[in-house]
């Protein structure tokens, strides 16, 4: 469990998974609406280099949103108001984490299986007090989780 008081938590975090993330990485990102998934989502591209001029908002409506940064992939999901598993197939998602795309998922927890599993959950909860819990999936999401947990620490 990683605590998040503060903004700049929810940044340390961020960061954390940004510098371990690889290509064709599946992050899904859970909580409460208004819990900061789309705030860590835009602290973490911002800490892989998205310059500060440009727009992060959530995918709610566009349901997905992409970026491309340093030469890195990334795709921004939002699937909140998909019914099931078979309306993913049109949006490209498995594709594009084929192809060598980070996926950063919101609420994407029933949809992981067919998004091709091996995922780092990141669950928000409001508390009080604010947490994040990580938990995986799989062999590469549970090295990736080990990397963030020891970068998210919060300093002694």
């Amino acid at each position: 469990m990683i605590p998040l008081p503060t903004r700049r938590s929810t940044t340390r975090l961020a960061r954390a998974i940004a510098g371990a993330a690889e290509p064709g990485d599946l992050v899904v990102l859970s909580g409460e609406l208004g819990a900061g998934k789309t705030f860590l989502v835009r602290a973490l591209l911002r800490a892989m280099g998205l310059p500060a001029d440009e727009r992060v908002t959530s995918p709610t409506f566009a349901l997905v949103n992409d970026y491309e940064i340093r030469r890195r992939k990334i795709a921004h999901a939002d699937l909140y108001r998909l019914g099931d598993a078979s309306e993913l197939e049109h949006l490209g998602l498995r594709d594009r984490r084929a192809e060598g795309a980070i996926l950063l998922v919101e609420w994407g927890e029933p949809y992981e299986a067919a998004l091709g599993g091996d995922a780092l959950l990141v669950r928000i909860e409001l508390g009080p007090p604010r947490t994040a819990r990580l938990s995986a999936s799989g062999e590469r999401a549970a090295r990736l989780a080990a990397s963030v947990l020891a970068a998210a620490a919060p300093s002694a």
